[in-house]
């Protein structure tokens, strides 16, 4: 417990000093997380990779610890395959994300390698065998033990990187988590995980700091898959030495907001006809902001509903089995409250988002063929035709396609000037992947319907013109003039 403590206290400062250099990193690189989708909260460039800070403020107290005579290095040999999965499978996942937040990785990169990871940590030992069942006796889950151990790890990884939304919404929720496997394994008499638990609290904490609203630098993925691996492994380790009634619950219980979130966010993407990896704006913390709280007050009551979804957890480790059953009952009814009051759960939705559903579809179905005309262009110039095309279905007016200050192609479908008695033109611009700064790439976007924002399918169907647009660019030979064509029907320079 001393050591835990130490390692606590170590975690702490290392991220609080950590924290402001990767800060000044970021600044002096410009590795920014830019505020340019509308689901976006924050209205200015904030820089990300604060992970990196986590990750070593994780790691150096322990590394440290081990270099004295402490116990911990008996501790590492006694547990060698543990510590092995939690630093080999650490240090992977938390580069999994930092070549994300600097490169962009597509979701199918992302899942290749958190799978690999899991099934490295349930060959050295991180399984989950048994389901709880309060009701009767407890499910042995055989050969499922293996994808239901690979499931559970992905998907609480993918689950923090979700729920990584508002500032210090990912780091609290985090906390409150590993707090309550850090008092689950200090009940059961899990030295290591205790030594984890502690070390990752502290990393958090430090980096809290200057990741509360106002945020001055976020954690980015690197940061937010990390968190998310550490929950998942010390919470298998920790609940395997937990009675059959109560196993596996726990952490799930402990960890349900971000677990909630993220099958709310799968069930309606999927009603609605979205791409699955495709974010929006209609996570549980944007409807509290809807709700009309600040940015902080939202932070703070879903601090509030982890605790109390925490002391639940805990309360289920001194529990029989029909004590569990009632406290499930109980806790179940409590988020159904939470979440109905946010509008979700609701049967009166339906039909709305059957249109919506509809629309979607459309859309993709009227971007498909321009992207699998863009895939045969051979000259820069061609782009121009598909741009008028594309103007025509997202009803816009104008559309421009540019690389760096030139205009590479240009679309209008009616006249530039609003119709009288009209507001004034509202212009969205959009990136194109691919260029080496975020302003490199741009399609600009141009209304006269009056619309003062980008909803989020359209905004969706446009990034996905978006990425058919820079596959075509990086495709096309990079000898080409990149100038466009003179001005045909529809198709001209800018008024």
């Amino acid at each position: 417990m001393r050591t835990a403590g130490v390692a606590f206290l170590l975690s702490v400062i290392c991220g609080g000093i950590l924290t402001p250099i990767v800060r000044h990193l970021a600044n002096r690189f410009g590795l920014f997380d830019h505020a340019r989708s509308s689901r976006k909260i924050h209205g200015k460039p904030i820089p990300r990779l604060g992970g990196i800070a986590i990750v070593i403020a994780f790691y150096a107290p322990l590394v440290g610890l081990l270099l004295f005579q402490t116990g911990v290095g008996q501790l590492f040999l006694a547990e060698r395959d543990h510590v092995i999965g939690l630093f080999a499978g650490g240090l992977s996942i938390a580069a999994l994300g930092l070549y994300d937040d600097v490169r962009g990785a597509n979701a199918w990169k992302k899942f290749l390698v958190q799978f690999a990871v899991a099934g490295l940590l349930y060959h050295l030992g991180f399984r989950i065998d048994v389901i709880a069942n309060p009701l009767g006796s407890e499910i042995h889950l055989g050969w499922l033990s293996l994808p239901f151990t690979v499931f559970w790890m992905v998907g609480v990884i993918n689950a923090l990187n979700l729920i990584d939304g508002l500032d210090g919404l990912a780091g609290g929720v985090a906390l409150v988590a590993i707090t309550t496997t850090f008092l689950v394994s200090l009940q059961l008499g899990h030295p290591l995980m205790l030594l984890f638990t502690s070390a990752l609290a502290g990393a958090i904490v430090g980096f809290l700091l200057y990741n509360f609203n106002p945020a001055s630098i976020f954690m980015g993925d690197t940061g937010s898959m990390f968190l998310g691996f550490v929950l998942s492994a010390t919470a298998i380790q920790t609940n395997q030495k937990s009675t059959t009634a109560v196993a596996v619950l726990i952490p799930a219980i402990a960890l349900g907001l971000p677990i909630m979130d993220t099958l709310l966010a799968i069930a309606r993407r999927a009603l609605r006809g979205r791409p699955l990896f495709q974010a929006d704006k209609e996570h549980i913390h944007h409807r509290l902001i809807a709700a009309g709280l600040t940015h902080r007050q939202a932070v703070l009551v879903l601090y509030g509903f982890c605790v109390v979804l925490g002391a639940g957890a805990l309360v289920l480790t001194f529990a029989n089995s029909g004590q569990a059953a009632l406290l499930l009952v109980v806790l179940a009814l409590v988020a159904f409250i939470f979440l109905r009051s946010l509008g979700f759960l609701r049967l009166s939705r339906v039909s709305e988002t059957a249109a919506d559903r509809k629309r979607n579809r459309a859309l993709r179905a009227a971007i498909r063929p321009l992207g699998r005309r863009l895939q045969r262009i051979t000259r820069i110039g061609e782009i121009s035709a598909i741009i008028v095309e594309a103007a025509g279905v997202f009803g816009a007016v104008e559309m421009n396609l540019r690389v760096g200050a030139e205009s590479i192609a240009f679309a209008t479908t009616g006249s530039d000037d609003p119709p009288t008695g009209e507001p004034e033109p509202f212009q969205g611009q959009f990136v194109v992947p691919g260029g080496k700064t975020i302003d490199e790439r741009a399609l600009d976007v141009k209304w006269h319907d009056g619309r003062r924002e980008v909803d989020r399918d359209t905004e969706i169907a446009i990034d996905i013109l978006c990425e058919y647009i820079a596959n075509a660019l990086d495709g096309l030979n990079e000898s080409q003039p990149t100038k466009a064509p003179p001005p045909t029907a529809g198709v001209g320079p800018r008024a």
